[in-house]
């Protein structure tokens, strides 16, 4: 049966390169949360490692199984009965490749979904810093929605958030939470952070929980912090700011219900013709 009202956490901690000390510290930090009646706990992108060499990514990576930090957060969940969005790690398929992998854990510590990363991080920005995501990780190709005891949690990470039709897909599909686990750069986190994922809620008339990572990392990495808990109408519930730590906040799923009902744009998507000619528009469609 599915519950209406459950308190969420979204985890921020500055993971660097020394993945056990990492963990140590995100099962601190999402214990904590779960002490104070959080049910639902979500951890950042790359939570159990922040490096910049691709060889160290690579050697670190694991089948889900067999990941340290799936095996430390499965803890958590099996001696709590909190579920767990466990945040993004590097997680070797049998072919040898590596996806960048967003873990959901149910109460009992199972795997209950996966979902790997669609859109890579590659850019070079302003301030001189280059990614290249895609020179550690292969790219899904699946979109992802996992029944919960509080509805359907549709499942992201961090640069998706810039791909609207991705959100507008998990509504339809029946979202009504949406996670989106981050380590978003602190430039692009202080120009759009949170007006993107205010607008995600919004068009999606769903709660968002955005864990976000913070601080400095190796390679000169910075990140943005201020994970976010919003609700189906753009309001912000709960901000980490700056620092490690966590946030909470009491969600009401039946305001899903109330939003879509209110404004019903979910049911007014059309089909619609394209100029000719233009490819790069007819792609981002």
């Amino acid at each position: 049966m599915t519950e209406n009202k459950v308190r969420v956490a979204c985890i921020q901690p500055s993971s660097g390169q020394d993945m056990a000390e990492n963990l140590r510290i995100a099962c601190e930090l999402a214990r904590a949360a779960e002490s104070e009646g959080a049910r639902l706990i979500a951890l950042p992108e790359n939570v159990a490692l922040m490096d910049h060499r691709d060889e160290a990514v690579q050697a670190q990576a694991a089948e889900l199984d067999k990941h340290p930090a799936i095996a430390a957060f499965a803890e958590i969940a099996q001696q709590t009965g909190a579920w767990i969005v466990a945040g993004s790690v590097g997680a070797r398929a049998a072919d040898g490749r590596v996806a960048n992998c967003s873990v959901l854990l149910d109460g009992d510590g199972a795997i209950v979904a996966r979902y790997d990363k669609i859109h890579m991080f590659d850019v070079d920005l302003p301030n001189g810093e280059i990614y290249r995501e895609s020179d550690s990780f292969r790219a899904g190709d699946n979109a992802v929605i996992a029944q919960t005891p509080w509805g359907g949690l549709g499942m992201s990470v961090c640069y998706d958030l810039r791909f609207p039709h991705l959100y507008r897909a998990l509504a339809h599909g029946g979202a009504d939470i949406i996670s989106i686990p981050a380590a978003f750069t602190k430039v692009t986190g202080e120009a759009v952070w949170h007006v993107l994922n205010r607008a995600r809620a919004i068009e999606s008339a769903a709660f968002v929980i955005s864990p976000c990572m913070w601080g400095s990392h190796s390679g000169g990495r910075t990140t943005f912090g201020h994970s976010l808990i919003v609700d189906p109408w753009g309001t912000v519930l709960a901000d980490a700011g700056e620092g490690v730590g966590y946030v909470t906040a009491e969600i009401d799923l039946d305001q899903v219900a109330k939003a879509r009902a209110a404004i019903p744009a979910l049911q007014h998507d059309r089909d619609f013709h394209v100029p000719a000619g233009d490819e790069k528009v007819a792609r981002a469609v």
